[in-house]
C-alpha cells in the first residue's frame, strides 16, 4: 500500500469539521505520530486563544518535520482566529541527541528557555493580528 503524502494528510486533517479535528488533536493526551521518515511524540492543546505544540520525542528526522508542522499549525491558527503558535520542543537532555535538528531549531529562532511547569526547553513563540 503507497503512503499518504505528508502534506495531503495533514490538508485532509485541516478539512475536517471543526468539533472533530479538535476530538482527535486535542486530547489532552500525548500523541504519536509521523511525518515524512520522523516519528514524534507530542501533544496539541489550545491555551490563552494560541495553539501550543510540545513535542516531547523526536525520531528519525525531525528537522524535515518541524517545517511541515509549522506551515500546518500556523495555517490551522489563522483559520481559527487563534493569537498565535507556542512551541516547546523537549530536545535540550536528550541521550543521543540530533545535531541537525538543534541546529534548525537554533536557525528557525528556538531559544533554551525554562518553561513554567515543563522545564528546560527549545521554545518559540509567534503572534500575529
Amino acid at each position: 500500500m503507497a503512503e499518504t503524502p505528508v502534506k495531503e494528510l495533514f490538508a485532509t486533517y485541516l478539512a475536517l469539521p471543526p468539533a472533530d479535528l479538535r476530538d482527535f488533536l486535542f486530547t489532552g493526551k500525548p500523541l504519536i505520530f509521523k511525518v515524512g521518515s520522523a516519528q514524534l511524540l507530542g501533544e496539541f492543546r489550545l491555551q490563552e486563544n494560541r495553539l501550543v505544540i510540545e513535542l516531547a520525542h523526536i525520531d528519525g528526522g525531525g528537522e524535515g518535520a518541524l517545517p511541515t508542522i509549522a506551515v500546518l499549525a500556523e495555517k490551522y491558527a489563522k483559520q481559527n482566529n487563534l493569537m498565535g503558535v507556542e512551541w516547546v520542543v523537549h530536545a535540550i537532555n536528550c541521550a543521543n541527541p540530533n545535531l541537525k535538528l538543534r541546529r534548525v531549531l537554533e536557525r528557525r529562532g528556538f531559544q533554551i528557555k525554562d518553561v513554567p511547569g515543563l522545564g528546560e526547553a527549545f521554545y518559540l513563540t509567534g503572534h500575529w493580528r
